[in-house]
């Protein structure tokens, strides 16, 4: 009786060791899909800004893009510039929001 007690007792652990383990798999919302529709979104903001003669400044700006929402840094020379390149960033297609992070250089 004690050999079929252990066997028990050795296959419910092995079952609840497998639950536990099945239970702490590893999600992540990004699919490769979404990362290439970043990947395009981030290259056709960078084309449309560099497009535009009045954004001299375009080497001065990063472009980041997760899950459709774009984030502009850098430096920019006036608030014009800085509103014209958020708005520019919202024309283009899978934008879904812009986080406008340029700052506006200080004249001295």
């Amino acid at each position: 009786m004690l050999r079929n007690n252990r066997g028990l007792l050795f296959a419910a652990t092995v079952l609840a060791l497998g639950v536990f383990v099945s239970g702490c798999k590893t999600t992540t919302t990004t699919t490769t899909g979404t990362q290439r529709d970043d990947t395009a979104i981030k290259t056709s903001v960078k084309a449309k800004l560099a497009a535009d003669v009045q954004l001299s400044t375009l080497t001065n700006i990063e472009v980041n893009s997760t899950n459709g929402i774009v984030t502009l840094a850098g430096k920019v020379h006036n608030p014009d510039e800085k509103r014209f390149a958020e708005q520019v960033t919202k024309s283009v297609k899978g934008v879904v929001k812009v986080n406008n992070e340029l700052q506006v250089e200080r004249k001295e």
